[in-house]
């Protein structure tokens, strides 16, 4: 069983940055693609940021102000959020899959989420 543990949320202000992380069991970032989602409060879940071993992309929202990185030695992913906007206050949580993809249904593994509010 992958175990993934969230950190690095809280409160900021719009076109602040937060760098949050992703904590993973054993060799998981090496072995598996790894995503960020987000769920705003009574919406779905929505993808953010995939990176597998030889590629990342991004949701259109977030292009050019969300950046996804890993560390091997530390079995951490991260993201880095900069000019963060108020309809990005979501929990956003990170997960691991077998392939390539930016549907939530198809990771296997979640972690617990971490809250992110952007104020007015």
């Amino acid at each position: 069983q992958v175990q993934l543990v969230e950190s690095g949320g809280g409160l900021v202000q719009p076109g602040g940055s937060l760098r949050l992380s992703c904590a993973a069991s054993g060799r998981t970032v090496s072995t598996y693609t790894m995503g960020w989602f987000r769920q705003p409060p009574g919406k779905d879940r929505e993808f953010v940021a995939v990176l597998s071993r030889t590629t990342t992309f991004y949701a259109d929202s977030v292009k050019g102000r969300f950046t996804i990185s890993r560390d091997v030695a530390k079995n951490t992913v991260y993201l880095q959020m900069n000019n963060l906007k108020p309809e990005e206050t979501a929990a956003y949580y990170c997960a691991a899959s077998r392939g390539f993809n930016t549907d939530s249904k198809l990771y296997d593994y979640w972690g617990q989420g971490t809250q992110v509010t952007v104020s007015s």
